[in-house]
C-alpha cells in the first residue's frame, strides 16, 4: 500500500508539472499567425519554434519569468509570463529605421512542427516573386510544379510527387475547395495579395479533412481581419500589358467583431503571338473578384464567416492576324476561337466553442458551399456546366494529457452537376454524389521529440458504397540536429474526366470515356530526414525525402494509342509514382541565403497493356534560389533558376528536352510599403511549335494540349504595395 501511495503521489506530481507548461501563440499586427518564430526563455538557450498554427510549448524554467520572441522582419518581443499557462504574443514589424532590430535568418523551406511533412510558404516567401495568384506562388518551392496544361486556354496545372493536381486536395482555411468544374482554372482564382500563408502537406494527410488526398494537401490561409485596422493597395503591370489591382482593408466594430473586404481586378487585354503561329500565346483574361470575411471572438466562442464572388472571361485561339498565316482561314473556315465564361460564388461559416484553452478542448461546426457556372466554346464544340457543392463537418478535439490528444468528427459532402454539350459524340455525364463519413484520430506527443499520429475514417458514397481510409504519421527527433518522419495512408478520388480535363477540347481529339469508371484508390508511403548542422556559427538545413504512390484503381488518360483520341478507362495493370528529393539551405553571410534542391521523378502507368513513363512528366527538377537583404532590409534581391528535366511525349511525338527558367526580382522597402520590379523566363526559353496543326485548326491533327515548357518568352513586370495602418 505504501508503494501504491508513493506511486500515486509521484504520478500526480508529474501530471501537475506537465500541465504547468507554458503554451501560447505568436501573431503579427494583422492577426496572422507567425510560423517558425523563435521563442526562448530570457537569458537561456531553452526554447522552440512556432508550428504551422503559430503555436508553441515551453517547459517552465526556475527563476525565469520572461519569454523572448524573434522573427525575421519583426521587432523582438519580451513577454512576462506571470504564472500564466497560455500567452498570446503580438509582434510588430521592424520597418521603422530608427529602431535597432535584431533579426535571425530562417531556412527558405520552413517545416511545420508535428508528425506530418508540411512545407510552409509564409509572407516573406510570397514577397520574393510577383505571386499575382496562387499558381505563381510556387516558383521558389522545390516540391510543387506548376505549368500550363495547354497553349490556348491558359489553364495551369499543379503537380505534387510527380502526379497531377487532381490527386492533391485543395483547401482554403482548412475547408475543402475548388472541386469539380473549378479545378482546371482554380490556381488563378486566389489573388496573391490575399494570402497570408500556404501549407503544402506531402504524402498522406490527416483524416480530418476527408479521404480525397492521395499525394497531399495544399491549404491557403487568407489575411485575417483581426487586430490593427489597415488598408493595403497593390498595383501590378507586366510587359504583356496585363494590369492588376488589389485592395484589402479591415474594420473593427469592437474588440470582438471585425470584418475584412477584399477586391481584385485583372485584365490581359492585348493579343500576343510571339512565335507567329497565328494563335495567342496566352488568352485575354478579364477577372473581377471580391471577398468579405467576418470574425467574432469572445472568451469561449469563435465565429468566422466568408463570402466570395468571381466573374471571369477568358478568350483565346487564333488572333485577328491569323488570316496571314494560313490559306485555310477563309469565310467558310472562320478563325478558331476559344471563349470561357465563369461565375463562381462560395462561402463558409466556421463556429467553434472552446471549453478549455489550455487543453485545447473545443467543438466546431463548419458549413461551406459553392456554385460554379462555366460556359465554354472551343471552336464549334460547346461545353457548359453548373456545379453545386456543399460540405458540412462537426469536430471535437481535446488533449487528454499534455502527451495524448484525440480528434473525432462527422462529415458530409454533396457534389451536383448539370452538364450540357455539343460535341462530336455523347459522353458519360458526371454523376451527382453524396458522401457521409466519420473519423477518429489519436496523437501522442512526447515534447516534440517523438510524435505518433494515427487516424481512420469511414465514408459511405451513394455511388461506391462503404470504404475506409487509414492514415498514420510518425516523427522522431533522433538528436537535436536530426529529425525523421514516416507516413502511410490511403486516398480515394471520384473520377470525373470531362470536368477535370475539358481543356482537351482545345484539340481535334475525340473524347472517349468508358462506362462504369471505378473510384480511384491509392496507397502513399513517405519517409524523410531533416538535418540542422552548425557550420561556421550558421545553420545548414538539409531535407531528404522519398515518397511512393501505388494505385490500386486509377482512371488512365490514354493519349498514346491514337493521336486523334483521348481515352479514359480503368487501370488494368500497374501504376505508380516514386520521387526522391534533397534540398539544402545555408545563410552564407548576413542577409544572404541560398537554397539548392534536386528531385527525381519515376512515374509509370500501364497504357494499353504496356507499363511505360507517364507522358508530359519531367524526369527531374533542379532548383537554385538565392535571396539577399541589405542591412535594415531597405533593399531585397531575389533570383531563382529552375532546370526542368526532359521526358516522354505521347506517341508518336517522341520526347522533350531539358530546359531552364530564370526569374529575378528587386524590391525597395519603405515605411509605407514597397516597390518591386522583376522578370520571368529571363532565359527566353520557348517551346517550339506548342500548337500542333496550327495552320489547320479545323483539321484532324490540331492539338494545343501537348505542352511541356513555356509558351511565351521573357516577361518583365513592376508592382507597388502601399500600406495604410490604423486609418
Amino acid at each position: 500500500m505504501k508503494k501504491v501511495f508513493l506511486t500515486s503521489v509521484l504520478l500526480s506530481f508529474l501530471t501537475i508539472t506537465a500541465f504547468a507548461q507554458v503554451r501560447g501563440v505568436v501573431k503579427d499586427a494583422k492577426g496572422n499567425v507567425l510560423v517558425g518564430a523563435n521563442v526562448v526563455w530570457s537569458g537561456t538557450n531553452n526554447g522552440t519554434i512556432t508550428d504551422a498554427d503559430g503555436k508553441f510549448e515551453l517547459k517552465p524554467q526556475d527563476s525565469v519569468n520572461e519569454i523572448v520572441t524573434t522573427y525575421v522582419g519583426y521587432v523582438n518581443d519580451t513577454t512576462q509570463v506571470d504564472g500564466k499557462s497560455f500567452v498570446e504574443i503580438t509582434m510588430s514589424e521592424g520597418i521603422d529605421l530608427d529602431d535597432v532590430v535584431v533579426k535571425a535568418q530562417r531556412p527558405m523551406v520552413m517545416k511545420a512542427k508535428g508528425a506530418q511533412n508540411i512545407d510552409v510558404i509564409g509572407t516573406a516567401e510570397l514577397c520574393r516573386a510577383a505571386c499575382c495568384n496562387l499558381g505563381e506562388s510556387f516558383s521558389n518551392n522545390p516540391s510543387v510544379d506548376v505549368s500550363y496544361s495547354d497553349a490556348a486556354t491558359g489553364a495551369k496545372q499543379i503537380k505534387l510527387l510527380g502526379l497531377s493536381g487532381g490527386y492533391v486536395q485543395m483547401l482554403t482555411e482548412n475547408v475543402p475547395a475548388f472541386r469539380g468544374a473549378a479545378a482546371p482554372f482554380s490556381l488563378g482564382y486566389i489573388p496573391g495579395p490575399w494570402m497570408s500563408s500556404i501549407q503544402v502537406s506531402k504524402g498522406a494527410a490527416t483524416v480530418k479533412n476527408g479521404y480525397e488526398s492521395i499525394t497531399g494537401q495544399i491549404n491557403v490561409e487568407y489575411l485575417k481581419p483581426q487586430t490593427d485596422q489597415t488598408l493595403d493597395v497593390n498595383l501590378f503591370l507586366d510587359s504583356h500589358l496585363k494590369i492588376e489591382a488589389n485592395a484589402e482593408g479591415n474594420l473593427h466594430f469592437n474588440d470582438k467583431l471585425s470584418t475584412g473586404l477584399f477586391a481584385h481586378y485583372e485584365n490581359m487585354w492585348m493579343e500576343h503571338d510571339d512565335n507567329g503561329d497565328g494563335f495567342m500565346d496566352m488568352p485575354k483574361v478579364q477577372q473581377f473578384d471580391v471577398m468579405n470575411r467576418w470574425t467574432y471572438k469572445s472568451d469561449k466562442y469563435i465565429l468566422q464567416a466568408l463570402v466570395k464572388a468571381l466573374k471571369e472571361d477568358r478568350n483565346g485561339g487564333q488572333t485577328t492576324q491569323a488570316h496571314h498565316h494560313s490559306m485555310r482561314n477563309t469565310i467558310d473556315n472562320p478563325l478558331y476561337k476559344i471563349n470561357i465564361g465563369t461565375e463562381r460564388y462560395e462561402g463558409f461559416v466556421k463556429n467553434a466553442y472552446i471549453f478549455d484553452e489550455v487543453k485545447n478542448t473545443n467543438v466546431a461546426l463548419v458549413l461551406s458551399g459553392a456554385y460554379h457556372k462555366m460556359n465554354s466554346l472551343y471552336g464549334v464544340r460547346i461545353y457548359d456546366v453548373n456545379d453545386n457543392t456543399a460540405h458540412a463537418q462537426l469536430m471535437f478535439e481535446t488533449e487528454l494529457t499534455p502527451h495524448h490528444s484525440i480528434s473525432t468528427g462527422l462529415s458530409y459532402n454533396h457534389d451536383g452537376y448539370d452538364e450540357h454539350w455539343v460535341l462530336w459524340r455523347d459522353i458519360v455525364k458526371a454523376p451527382d454524389e453524396n458522401v457521409g463519413g466519420a473519423y477518429a484520430q489519436y496523437t501522442y506527443n512526447l515534447d516534440e521529440k517523438l510524435v505518433l499520429m494515427a487516424g481512420i475514417r469511414g465514408d459511405y458514397s451513394d455511388l461506391y458504397g462503404l470504404f475506409f481510409t487509414p492514415r498514420a504519421h510518425a516523427k522522431w527527433m533522433v538528436a537535436e540536429f536530426m529529425k525523421l518522419r514516416l507516413s502511410a495512408g490511403k486516398g480515394y478520388r471520384t473520377p470525373r474526366p470531362m470536368l477535370d480535363y475539358h481543356t482537351y477540347l482545345a484539340s481535334s481529339r475525340d473524347i472517349i470515356i468508358d462506362d462504369n469508371l471505378k473510384q480511384e484508390e491509392a496507397w502513399n508511403f513517405g519517409a524523410s530526414a531533416a538535418f540542422d548542422i552548425d557550420i561556421f556559427d550558421k545553420c545548414l538545413v538539409i531535407n531528404v525525402e522519398y515518397f511512393y504512390t501505388n494505385f490500386l484503381n486509377q482512371v488512365v488518360t490514354d493519349l498514346d494509342t491514337d493521336p486523334h483520341q483521348v481515352h479514359f478507362y480503368n487501370l488494368d495493370g500497374k501504376s505508380y509514382s516514386q520521387t526522391l528529393q534533397i534540398d539544402a539551405t545555408y545563410p552564407f553571410f548576413e542577409g544572404f541565403s541560398l537554397l539548392g534542391a534536386f528531385r527525381y521523378n519515376d512515374v509509370q502507368t500501364t497504357i494499353n497493356g504496356v507499363l511505360r513513363d507517364k507522358p508530359l512528366t519531367s524526369k527531374y527538377k533542379g532548383l537554385v534560389t538565392a535571396t539577399y537583404k541589405t542591412p535594415l532590409e531597405i533593399w531585397q534581391f531575389d533570383l531563382t533558376l529552375q532546370i526542368n528535366g526532359g521526358g516522354r511525349l505521347p506517341d508518336p511525338y517522341g520526347t522533350f528536352d531539358t530546359y531552364p527558367i530564370l526569374n529575378a526580382q528587386i524590391t525597395k522597402w519603405f515605411r509605407w510599403g514597397n516597390i518591386y520590379i522583376g522578370g520571368e523566363n529571363l532565359t527566353n526559353f520557348k517551346q517550339k511549335n506548342p500548337i500542333l496543326g496550327w495552320d489547320d485548326p479545323w483539321g484532324p491533327d490540331f492539338d494545343a494540349t501537348m505542352i511541356w515548357g513555356p509558351v511565351d518568352g521573357i516577361m518583365g513586370y513592376i508592382g507597388l504595395k502601399w500600406k495604410f495602418i490604423k486609418y
